[in-house]
């Protein structure tokens, strides 16, 4: 099963639910739709609009982030796994690169994960290096550090997927290439192997990806989906996207 998933960042109001609808009604008639499962994770204020009319249907709500505590809390503005599943979310983000440039730490991500977890969410877990990370060669150490220092082997990684999105690649219209992301997800699969006994979660690549450059990324079978932005705020960008990676 391969993931397409879309961020969408700060971007949608109720009448952006179209542009789900278009994607829905694109993915009903693909013959492909067997092979794929799209998410799509929409701001807060959507969520529970947006799951409740797609509740039936093929695509999946999840939200872009969660607060690291249980259930409820005095957090001002925090809204917690319990919550999100509560209003009809199935996936989450966690670890972004934005929420870690504003402080979430491995502590706070190991915790998010915890939580969101018990509450049967399925957690796509953020990692990926900065450019001068890049620069340096520390890609690999990066990405280690990021994996060992919040996943355990006690998660139920069946409900883990892991998303590799260099933060040097986010919105620049650059990817790594083709060499490079096949010995980084090789890598980063050989580290959960590690984690989690012999088995890894599936790794999705995210970063710049649109309906030009998947031809490349599709190449890379090792790439079991993918984390796409500015693309799936378009359905005609995220459509053609699916169908240019079953071409």
């Amino acid at each position: 099963m391969k993931y397409f998933i879309g961020n969408w960042k700060m971007f949608g109001v109720p009448k952006s639910i179209n542009i789900l609808k278009s994607i829905n009604s694109f993915n009903l008639f693909d013959k492909n739709r067997n092979k794929y499962q799209i998410v799509i994770t929409p701001p807060y204020t959507l969520i529970h609009f947006f799951a409740k009319y797609f509740k039936k249907k093929l695509i999946k709500i999840g939200s872009q982030n969660c607060f690291y505590k249980e259930k409820y809390s005095s957090n001002t503005s925090a809204i917690s796994p319990y919550m999100i599943k509560k209003v009809g979310a199935k996936f989450t983000l966690v670890g972004h690169s934005d929420n870690r440039a504003e402080g979430d730490t491995d502590k706070m991500l190991k915790e998010k994960v915890k939580h969101a977890l018990k509450h049967n969410l399925k957690v796509v877990f953020c990692i990926g290096e900065n450019k001068k990370q890049k620069k340096n060669n520390s890609t690999n150490r990066v990405l280690k550090n990021q994996l060992i220092k919040v996943l355990e082997k006690k998660f139920n990684k069946n409900n883990i997927i892991i998303a590799y999105e260099p933060i040097w690649s986010i919105g620049t219209g650059k990817i790594p290439n083709e060499q490079d992301l096949s010995n980084t997800v090789f890598f980063i699969k050989k580290i959960l192997k590690q984690i989690f006994n012999n088995k890894s979660p599936a790794v999705l690549y995210g970063g710049s990806v649109d309906e030009n450059n998947i031809q490349m990324l599709k190449q890379l079978r090792e790439i079991d989906g993918f984390l796409i932005g500015g693309a799936s705020k378009s359905p005609k960008k995220f459509i053609d996207i699916i169908k240019n990676y079953y071409k």
